[in-house]
């Protein structure tokens, strides 16, 4: 027995050493002392969890997040077929992806619960700026990354809610169509949209979301706890409580609440998959996730030139008033029933949003919007109950051989870089060949007059907008080398010379054009 004691006494020893020695050089007894021993004005409350609750959906959104990583593919071709695998073959898949996009709706429901706690309480006064300001640019980098991981899946509904967002973003005057361009890596959405969403949703966003977390912290620790209404903001006056025991017990309960919301949720129901994007289809009712949807009720109200009222003006005076709040509430009066106009001015837009998210609800339940989406969400019940099916090259890449040829002629060369630099590959293939997204375009000058050709480039006629096709905003050289690439989509290295001295004939309709240009109900475009 008394061995037994001095060998565990003697292992307590080494354990205490080691310890010791990592906090000699690491500081880290001293800094749990300060966290945990931080004094609360006023002692422990319920009303402080939602911080610690953001910070750990975080966290959790960063573990679930990786996990979908290891499998997921950026592109047009296999990034819906990587989530659909996720979801049907990987053990646990379907319920890791319902933890992250539950959890996203989490993380917006915790954050308007903490903005709204954090003002009533009037916590963002005495010398409490910068750290009301960094956790406002926190909220938006929040919906930042709901924007960028909703087209991840490339499912119908990720792909034209992300076209109706980048549209948005193009009704900015001066700079809109550069915007639309750079979230689009192109005119088009394609690959190079999916690798830049995911660079942003995966590395940017994230990123720069731990430095302000780090410095939210940091200004937090700094400034300390604010306390209840009543106490002084700059020189508080109540009994304090430590952090440690009863606030950690208490941010511990809220954040278990959460992981068993989530979980049963995401058990009970999973988050479903819709068939693959396809551009093509004109009769899609695209919708964006429920936090978006007051701001897609609030643009209905807005035409014309008016647009710009609607969506930069007074969303832009909403969002730098809540940015600025610190500096328009200025009194250090903190009782809400005590600051009127600041409480009215908030009232509003909350009961705007909650208004104008209802009202979209209610006007989807109409005749036939209702009918529309019953099919989609129809759709989408029956894609996930089928089995899953594993990538298939697009016949049009597959089947038909597209010789390369070798671009000799410098007109020929500009137009290929005009192809690549307008984002026509993404949907299109490289040399036109066709991907699922889009038929090929060998032989489309054989079937139209150039003239007609062109200005069906120029101004897409309204299936081919459907479809997704942008204007072609191209000077007559640039369209003429454009023109001449395109006619030597197919043709062998000896026959390039002579096609670009064909002349095309008029074959075909500007219908037949919108399937040739975006896919319409071409079979490729309907691949699974």
């Amino acid at each position: 027995m008394k061995g037994n004691l001095f060998k565990a006494a003697l292992q307590r020893g080494h354990f205490d050493r080691v310890l010791n020695w990592f906090d000699q050089r690491t500081g880290a007894k001293s800094i749990a002392s300060k966290v945990l021993d931080e004094p609360i004005p006023g002692g422990a409350r319920w009303a402080y969890v939602f911080g610690s609750g953001l910070l750990f959906i975080f966290l959790l959104q960063m573990v679930t997040g990786i996990a979908l990583a290891l499998y997921y593919t950026p592109t047009a071709e296999t990034a819906h077929t990587s989530v659909a695998y996720i979801t049907k073959q990987v053990t646990g898949g379907a319920f890791l992806r319902s933890l992250h996009s539950y959890g996203s709706s989490a993380m917006i429901i915790v954050l308007a619960l903490h903005f709204l706690q954090t003002f009533i309480y009037g916590s963002f006064k005495g010398k409490r700026e910068l750290l009301w300001m960094s956790g406002a640019l926190l909220s938006f980098l929040v919906l930042g990354m709901g924007f960028t991981g909703y087209l991840l899946p490339w499912d119908q509904k990720a792909y034209f809610a992300t076209a109706v967002g980048t549209n948005v973003a193009g009704q900015v005057p001066f700079i809109g169509s550069f915007i639309t361009k750079f979230l689009r890596g192109g005119d088009t959405i394609g690959t190079l949209t999916l690798s830049r969403f995911y660079v942003g949703h995966v590395f940017l966003i994230p990123g720069i979301i731990f430095a302000f977390v780090a410095a939210h912290i940091f200004l937090f620790r700094n400034a300390g706890p604010a306390g209840p209404v009543n106490e002084d903001p700059v020189t508080p006056k109540m009994a304090t409580e430590p952090f440690y025991p009863r606030q950690v017990l208490f941010d511990m309960a809220f954040v278990l609440a959460i992981v068993a919301a989530l979980a049963a949720i995401a058990y009970l129901r999973p988050v479903t998959l819709g068939p693959i994007a396809n551009p093509g289809d004109s009769h899609f009712l695209p919708r964006p996730e429920w936090y978006y949807l007051p701001m897609f009720e609030w643009l209905k109200f807005w035409e014309g030139p008016t647009v710009v009222i609607g969506i930069l003006v007074i969303p832009g005076i909403v969002a730098m008033s809540m940015f600025l709040m610190p500096f328009l509430d200025r009194r250090l009066e903190r009782r809400i029933w005590r600051r009127p106009i600041p409480a009215l001015a908030v009232s509003i837009v909350v009961a705007g949003m909650v208004y104008l998210g209802v009202r979209s609800h209610l006007d989807d339940g109409d005749g036939g919007t209702a009918n529309q989406l019953t099919r989609q969400h129809d759709e989408e019940v029956a894609f996930n109950a089928a089995p899953f099916e594993p990538y298939m090259k697009a016949a049009a890449a597959s089947t038909t051989e597209t010789p390369r040829v070798k671009i000799a002629d410098p007109l020929v060369s500009k137009g290929k870089g005009i192809f690549v630099d307008r984002g026509c590959n993404a949907c299109h293939g490289d040399d036109g060949a066709g991907t699922p997204l889009a038929p090929s375009l060998v032989g489309i000058t054989s079937k139209f007059p150039q003239d007609r050709l062109v200005a069906l480039l120029r101004t897409p006629n309204s299936r081919m907008k459907a479809g997704g096709m942008p204007d072609v905003d191209a000077t007559p050289d640039e369209m003429t080398a454009l023109l001449a690439y395109l006619k030597t989509l197919g043709v062998s290295s000896a026959n390039s010379a002579a096609s670009l001295n064909s002349v095309p004939s008029d074959t075909a309709s500007p219908n037949m054009l919108g399937l040739q240009l975006k896919g319409g109900t071409a079979p490729e475009a309907s691949r699974r």
